[in-house]
């Protein structure tokens, strides 16, 4: 089968620097080195706040913008994107309630702007045999009020396309990689492939804890006793019914087959991971380091709070929050990194230099290595903010990169 690539919310092209094992780029024409095989058809990239699109033009320069798209994914005619046999993706969590069409009541619509009903519209016109999405972790307990509910619209639809899935949420770090990152990752699969005709052969519990995809690449501790939850969607007529009724308690890992939810909480095999120290650079220009005023601004913003406040209705309340480490410790991964990275918040790294000892914010080299990008990856025309910013809103490379070779073996026995 050949290895035909569409990722969808592309940003700086994270799945595509997992999947063809990236590590640096030409220096003359900024070009991506590939090492692997894995040929990405068409890509698209939007971001709806800006008029500027630094992240479609770091796509475009890293890749080349002949098969890159720039305009919104919900524009996009589904037929006249290429066919692929494999669909990637970080998506981000929105609200994915559905209700009856007002024209056809035998159709069902989603909410306008979930970018997740273009995933599904293109599950439906294109049929890719293979699909990797990633999104948040509390994907799996959204919303607050119907716990459950959104992830299990998600697998309803994928089961109604005609697709079984996986899912694992990742810790990065609990796997060797530079950052404490956890993530859902998403893996579905055709019915009528050769691997959906292989896992026929093993239980639910064996798919998910020895023989899936994220239990081969990133293996979990054996247990004496498997509590495991199950989860019948077949007996809700469609996802409106879902939208209303549909409840339940998704954990870490489990699987969906034939509308079948089996979940159970796995604990990783932890692997070293590496350090923060690991990651600093030296030399750092002195633009990165922090002023006294920003020291002690710092200082209170990772500091304990226990504060007095008043809500709009009159009520008073405290507000309280623990400390977290300042400077960080480098001798443990990187915090999760945010789109704020860089600006003067609490979620900010600080670091006690390597060289000076003295306390400065990362460099956006560093945020590129935190996600196992190379060195000066978004360093395409984007302002300092701007490569923070892509950084916080990707995903730990290292992650696809782990899933590459299960995922070649796969495609390789649909050829046999």
């Amino acid at each position: 089968m050949e290895k035909t690539v569409v990722e969808l919310f592309a940003g700086v092209g994270g799945f595509r620097v997992g999947l063809n094992d990236i590590k640096g780029f030409d220096e003359e024409t900024g070009r991506a080195i590939e090492n692997r095989d894995w040929e990405f058809v068409w890509a698209n990239q939007w971001e709806p706040s800006t008029k500027s699109q630094p992240a479609y033009d770091c796509y475009s320069t890293r890749f080349g913008a002949e098969h890159a798209s720039n305009v919104n994914i919900s524009e996009v005619n589904k037929a006249e994107i290429p066919d692929h046999n494999l669909l990637v993706g970080g998506f981000p969590c929105q609200d994915y309630s559905v209700a009856r069409s007002l024209h056809n009541e035998a159709g069902i619509t989603g909410k306008k702007g979930v970018l997740f009903w273009d995933i599904a519209e293109i599950l439906e016109v294109k049929k890719p045999f293979f699909v990797l999405l990633e999104n948040v972790d509390r994907l799996l307990k959204s919303p607050s009020k119907q716990r459950g509910r959104d992830f299990g619209i998600m697998l309803r639809t994928f089961y109604d396309k005609g697709y079984n899935v996986e899912w694992r949420v990742i810790n990065a770090a609990d796997y060797g990689a530079r950052q404490r990152r956890r993530r859902t990752f998403i893996f579905a699969w055709r019915k009528e492939t050769a691997y959906n005709k292989k896992l026929d052969d093993f239980t639910r519990e064996e798919i998910i804890l020895n023989n899936g995809l994220f239990a081969t690449q990133f293996p979990v501790e054996q247990m004496d006793k498997i509590t495991l939850n199950r989860i019948d969607l077949n007996k809700y007529v469609d996802t409106v019914q879902m939208t209303e009724e549909f409840k339940a308690n998704f954990l870490n890992s489990g699987c969906c087959i034939d509308g079948i939810v089996s979940t159970l909480k796995t604990t990783p095999q932890f692997e070293s991971p590496i350090l923060l120290r690991d990651v600093l650079q030296h030399d750092v220009d002195e633009k990165y380091y922090l002023t006294k005023e920003q020291e002690e601004k710092f200082d209170y913003l990772k500091g304990p709070k226990r504060i007095e406040r008043t809500s709009r209705e009159g009520f008073t309340y405290t507000f309280s929050e623990g400390g977290i480490a300042n400077p960080d410790n480098l001798d443990a991964p990187g915090r999760t990194m945010l789109t704020s990275e860089g600006t003067v918040n609490r979620s900010t790294h600080i670091v006690d230099d390597l060289d000076t000892h003295r306390r400065r914010i990362l460099t956006p080299v560093e945020a590129e290595r935190l996600q196992h990008f190379p060195d000066n990856w978004t360093n395409t025309g984007m302002t300092d903010r701007q490569r923070f910013f892509m950084m916080g809103n990707a995903l730990v490379t290292y992650v696809i990169n782990r899933c590459e070779e299960y995922l070649v073996k796969i495609f390789e026995n649909e050829d046999d």
